[in-house]
């Protein structure tokens, strides 16, 4: 069987290179006689990898040494918790951007520990844009700002950083990360669900200010606790290994790639492939306001929803899977993120284009 155009939102495409390297290390890793799913995690060969692992990230995102890097499990729900749990104390005001369903489950989370402030929102328009930055309601004295950096189901992605002030500012790029250069030194805290650009899920990815390790309540459990973490090198339990290892995998690719910035050059040449295919067309339109436009996520709508389910049979048929969008925003959605081959993007644009001429 050949391998077909993944098109999923998460869990998501791992690079054909990984996974081949995985093939090849499942029965007799490092040779150990063992996979790495059966290896102790405090083993000398597996603690070699986990620091490799941070450190190539390290590289990628040019990390700066007054940042922890952190491997908790969860994923980047778990965070939702986690972030006020850390860095706020109870009923403290704390800030959020609310700009699609993501946030929505932020923003819900966080009120059971913080009161949280909602200073920008962009239901009135369905979540198909980002509120300026002009607009917000921000707090006085407010613990944190949150964002998330590109909400996945709606299709938009903040085209700026905020200016957080003095204000920690606390992304979730969970749908973006690794997509592009970053500037690390802006965030008090990122936080990532790995099944996007990172593996497959079950470990996310923390990026802290050291500064602001340490400061959750003696009531917030222990795994849920920062500096449990920072202190253990993400090992105060056993942590999911196969997906660490498979990660590590993932950053040394990326290096090997050229790092982020040729990445980014790859990513923004798929998306304005994809979205120009879109707008260049009468039979599919994309609802989402042109500046605030994902590289990773693209939904669109067919100009006829009857066709809906023979566009995903006919388009499954020809190697093109999991398009189907959201069933809270339905139509179509492209999720293109960096396992996502150039050829991918052509294949599906050539697809559409023969439905269109025979199904307009």
């Amino acid at each position: 069987m050949s391998r077909a155009y993944n098109f999923s939102a998460g869990p998501a495409a791992i690079p054909d290179a990984v996974l081949d390297r995985i093939r090849e290390d499942i029965p007799d890793w490092n040779g150990t006689g063992m996979s790495v799913m059966e290896v102790s995690h405090r083993s000398k060969e597996f603690v070699e990898v986990a620091s490799k692992a941070e450190q190539d990230l390290r590289d990628l995102l040019s990390i700066p040494d007054d940042y922890s890097v952190l491997f908790p499990q969860g994923g980047a729900s778990l965070q939702f918790s986690m972030v006020p749990l850390n860095l706020a104390a109870e009923g403290q005001v704390v800030d959020y951007c609310l700009t699609g369903s993501w946030s929505k489950k932020a923003i819900a989370e966080a009120s059971k520990f913080c009161k949280v402030n909602v200073i920008a929102d962009s239901s009135d328009q369905n979540f198909t844009y980002v509120p300026d930055e002009n607009g917000w309601n921000r707090s006085e004295g407010a613990a944190y700002l949150h964002y998330c950096a590109n909400e996945t189901i709606a299709g938009v992605e903040f085209p700026f950083i905020p200016d957080a002030g003095d204000t920690v500012l606390v992304s979730d790029m969970s749908s973006t990360i690794l997509s592009r250069p970053l500037d690390v030194s802006k965030f008090g805290v990122i936080y990532a669900g790995a099944q996007k650009n990172i593996g497959p899920a079950g470990i996310t990815l923390v990026i802290v200010r050291k500064d602001l390790i340490g400061k959750a309540g003696m009531s917030t459990p222990s795994l849920l606790d920062y500096s449990v973490y920072d202190k253990s090198d993400s090992m105060s339990n056993t942590p999911p290994v196969f997906t660490w290892y498979v990660a590590g995998l993932v950053f040394e690719h990326l290096k090997g790639l050229g790092g982020l910035d040729a990445v980014a050059e790859t990513n923004s040449r798929k998306a304005q492939k994809l979205y120009a295919a879109i707008d260049g067309s009468s039979f599919y339109s994309n609802p989402v306001r042109e500046d605030c436009r994902s590289w990773m996520n693209v939904p669109f709508i067919l100009g006829n929803p009857d066709l809906d389910s023979v566009f995903l049979e006919e388009s499954l048929a020809a190697g093109l899977t999991n398009l189907k969008g959201h069933r809270s925003v339905g139509g179509m959605r492209a999720s293109i993120y960096n396992a996502m081959p150039e050829a991918g993007i052509d294949a599906l644009i050539s697809f559409m284009q023969e439905f269109e001429r025979t199904r307009a």
